[in-house]
């Protein structure tokens, strides 16, 4: 699938006449798209709802889409949680699905009448001392092991630090019960970015029959299977596209294959599919300053791992269009690296790329999820500014960048940046 950037060269030169790069930008139509086929895939689940993950994308302009679509917020820290709330997002539309929970967090989680998941078997007798054990909860499951489609292992829940073991779930189960609650959830995440429409069937499957169980040893009969996120997205050209439609409806045949023959056919589903919503619908722009030619050759650009850092950290590959060039040959081999003292700091390493010259914008493709988000400040790099580009083609500012005030903002009581 040939990866077409949502912006121009033309558009770009526009807009770094207001906003120098580097920046991010998104698209408001393709997320909208995306959410509308996430909630038409799954509409035969009469209690159907999308958890749009704060953590991709913590932008109110971006939840503010969000909310306009009918989603609630999946949070897992304390400003996750103010965010949500000010963006009007209000007792069950945020679900709170943290670990090794702060006090504060857990409170706040309680304050909102948020859908409190929790993590461990311990965090029930943390939550009702610096809370309350409320009527509505969810548990996490990890099924220890390796999570696997057919004969191909995608995760090892094993190696995972979240979820209680099956037997602990059970006992959680009896102790919320007696402790007055009425209304459970489950909820797992087992394999991260999948790119197959299986993934999501089969992790069905495994929590349906966990809750008939669940049914039968504890006399609970769960509200809501929560199915988390992992369904991905093709950051290759090459990779095929995770089909929503047919991910819906195979998780609906398991639903009556599993479910509907134990009585248990009014089970509610969500969703938590950060990355599928908004990952594809951002570009990181940014700009050729130098060029060095030693044993390899080497593309200096504006924009550094500290705004997008998910290639230094992972060795993630990010597609690179060069705006203006779309249709040029491919026939020069470049790292493309930014300017902080990391080696590591490159967006490609041997990439093959058209011809580059100084001044050509570079757009980074699908940095939408997980990309500024994952931001950093080392080497006093500063964040940059985050842009929506409209349904009607009018650009809005999401985010300003970041200053050299903003940075030595939490210094200002020496007196020494006071002129800044």
């Amino acid at each position: 699938m040939k990866k077409v950037p949502f912006v121009t060269k033309e558009q770009v030169e526009k807009l770094a006449e207001t906003y120098p790069t580097p920046f991010h930008i998104y698209d408001e139509k393709g997320i909208r798209n995306t959410v509308r086929s996430i909630n038409k895939a799954f509409a035969w689940n009469k209690g159907f709802k999308e958890y749009f993950a704060v953590k991709a994308t913590p932008l109110p302009g971006i939840l503010k889409i969000m909310k306009e679509e009918g989603c609630g917020t999946d949070c897992s820290s304390y400003p996750e949680l103010l965010l949500s709330d000010v963006c009007g997002f209000k007792g069950h539309d945020i679900m709170f699905s943290s670990n090794d929970t702060p006090v504060k967090d857990m409170q706040e989680a309680y304050k909102l009448g948020a859908i409190i998941n929790l993590d461990d078997f311990t965090m029930i007798d943390f939550l009702e001392q610096v809370a309350a054990i409320p009527e509505t909860i969810c548990c996490r499951f990890n099924p220890g092991g390796v999570f696997a489609l057919g004969n191909d292992i995608m995760d090892n829940p094993g190696d995972s630090k979240y979820g209680m073991t099956r037997d602990q779930l059970r006992e959680a189960f009896k102790i919320l019960k007696a402790k007055g609650v009425k209304h459970f959830g489950i909820h797992a995440f087992l394999a991260s970015n999948t790119v197959t429409n299986g993934y999501y069937p089969e992790l069905a499957r495994q929590l349906f029959q966990l809750a008939v169980d669940m049914k039968k040893e504890t006399g609970v009969a769960v509200d809501f299977i929560n199915l988390s996120g992992g369904v991905g997205i093709p950051y290759r050209p090459e990779q095929t596209p995770n089909d929503i439609a047919a991910i819906g409806e195979g998780v609906r045949k398991v639903y009556e294959e599993v479910l509907t023959p134990a009585g248990m056919g009014n089970v509610a589903l969500f969703t938590e599919m950060g990355r599928f919503v908004t990952g594809p619908y951002g570009g990181l722009v940014t700009k050729v300053l130098h060029f060095k030619h030693i044993y390899k050759e080497y593309v200096g650009v504006d924009a550094c791992a500290a705004n997008l850092m998910r290639p230094a950290m992972y060795g993630a590959y990010h597609h690179i269009t060069v705006l203006g060039k779309e249709n040029e040959p491919c026939d020069h081999t470049y790292d493309v690296t930014g300017g902080l003292c990391e080696n590591n700091d490159k967006f490609a390493i041997d990439r093959k790329l058209p011809k580059i010259d100084k001044g050509d914008y570079l757009f980074i493709h699908d940095t939408g999820a997980h990309g500024s988000a994952m931001g950093y400040n080392y080497n006093a790099k500063l964040w940059c500014a985050e842009l929506l580009l409209k349904e009607d083609g009018s650009v809005e500012l999401l985010r300003r960048a970041e200053t050299e005030k903003d940075y030595f903002a939490t210094l200002d009581f020496t007196g020494l940046f006071k002129d800044l």
